[in-house]
């Protein structure tokens, strides 16, 4: 591992990156949120399902 090599390609990498516009933020915001609700939602129905199942929980 070459140190100085290393932290300059890092550093390199933050001079290129921007802080996302507004509406890039948002974007990305809701499809996590729709993310989240649906995995929440299948552990749900799993949880529902082996709950309704002899030998369940």
């Amino acid at each position: 591992m070459n140190t100085p090599t290393d932290l300059s390609s890092y550093i390199r990498v933050l001079k290129l990156a921007s802080t996302p516009s507004w509406e890039e933020f948002s974007q990305v915001a809701k499809i996590a949120g729709i993310g989240i609700l649906l995995v929440g939602f299948i552990g749900f129905v799993i949880f529902m399902f082996m709950s309704f199942v002899p030998g369940g929980p």
